[in-house]
């Protein structure tokens, strides 16, 4: 009776709001992160950023500006000079307002210096060779890939609606045998030069395995252009397959051209196709205008100073005979790339941060970055390199190179 005598206040007020979550709760979505993160500090595989200043102290074995362009003054003027004319962002997407005259002079003269019958520039090399992988297949159609390929190239794979058939690096029977396994539309992918050991993929059997089969070949130049070849041309013309009706290459501008983006290189019936179907193309904003400039620029410089190109394989050669020498285990180069092994993860890490104290920058690769598991110093040679910095920087790695 006293519950219907009177109307209960908490019956008629409005439903109590929830009490408020309490912070734990609210950031409990991501505990998983805490987990992975110490797994990775536990395998030795921990990664952070390090800004570099504009005007480093250090020697530089580890990025990737091959011919030493990306501070050249006539690069940075040609940066700049683009930027002033054209504005600081390309304003859209290529199909829209993204494309100007730079692009089309880049693409025209990139053509004619890699001997391909036309370009498409793009954001980046990863952006191209998405572009290149998802354009160029379809479901059913078979993608043979090499087991040493660069994430990009795995990720074009990846989000390609195409079967793909991973087989062993650099084995041009085993791309022939899964090939003639598969009835109808299908392409190779491969790097020219493999980014963590450096060598160079066997690039004329590789074509003829494919040509047996009407298989097109997708080859990923971003450690050839500049290095290999007549004058730096690439991998696909020290092969003699520039041009050639069932080969597309891809190339980035941030290597041995010192900027930044990417370019897909082929038949011209391949681009215009790229330029109504590739979607890392179609739905992403048109390469800033500084770096179509600054990489410009550079194309004009290496084709009226062919010498960096021969210089930079000169210097990697050099690298590889005294590390060796010195009783350190390094993959002799086919380009610039110049890998030597360390004994673990762990020892990798410490090898390159004594490197650093010492003066030296150097790559650190490490699994999962790696697929056979081994750890390794990576050092890139450079054109613009001195006798006097190689002998600093040959001296610094070997004085701080672990025990076995």
């Amino acid at each position: 009776m006293l519950q219907d005598s009177a109307p209960s206040p908490l019956r008629d007020a409005s439903p109590a709001a929830p009490a408020a979550p309490s912070r734990r709760t609210r950031g409990a979505a991501f505990d998983w992160i805490d987990e992975a993160r110490a797994e990775r500090r536990r395998a030795g595989l921990v990664r952070t950023l390090r800004p570099r200043p504009a005007d480093s102290p250090l020697l530089d074995l580890a990025g990737n500006d091959y011919l030493g362009l990306a501070r050249h003054p006539e690069v940075t003027d040609g940066a700049a000079r683009a930027a002033r004319q054209w504005g600081a962002g390309a304003t859209g997407s290529r199909l829209v307002t993204g494309s100007t005259e730079l692009h089309a002079r880049l693409e025209a003269e990139l053509a004619a210096f890699c001997g391909f019958e036309a370009a498409l520039v793009l954001s980046s090399g990863y952006a191209a060779n998405l572009a290149a992988i998802t354009a160029l297949t379809a479901q059913g159609t078979l993608v043979v890939s090499d087991a040493g390929n660069h994430a990009s190239l795995i990720d074009g794979c990846r989000l390609s609606r195409a079967r793909t058939a991973v087989v062993p690096h650099a084995d041009p029977e085993a791309v022939r045998e899964a090939l003639g396994g598969h009835d109808g539309r299908a392409l190779a992918v491969t790097d020219s030069v493999f980014s963590v050991d450096g060598d160079a993929a066997p690039l004329t059997a590789l074509a003829a395995a494919c040509r047996a089969h009407d298989a097109a070949l997708v080859v990923d130049d971003a450690h050839g252009l500049g290095i290999l070849g007549e004058g730096g041309r690439g991998a696909m013309a020290a092969a003699g397959l520039a041009g050639d009706a069932d080969v597309v290459t891809t190339v980035t501008l941030s290597k041995s051209l010192g900027s930044q983006g990417g370019a897909v290189l082929g038949p011209a019936r391949v681009i215009e196709h790229l330029v109504n179907t590739a979607r890392s193309f179609i739905f992403d904003t048109g390469l800033a205008p500084a770096a179509a400039g600054g990489a410009l620029a550079a194309l004009r410089l290496l084709h009226r100073e062919p010498q960096r190109a021969t210089r930079v394989r000169g210097v990697a050669r050099e690298l590889h005979a005294r590390l060796t020498a010195a009783g350190l285990v390094a993959v002799r180069p086919d380009a610039a790339v110049v890998s030597v092994r360390a004994p673990s993860p762990e020892k990798a890490v410490r090898w390159a941060a004594d490197c650093r104290e010492a003066g030296l920058a150097v790559g650190c690769f490490r699994p999962p970055s790696v697929p056979d598991g081994i750890s390794r110093l990576r050092l890139t040679a450079r054109a613009d390199l001195t006798s006097e910095q190689v002998d600093t920087a040959v001296g610094v790695i070997t004085a701080t190179a672990p025990p076995a």
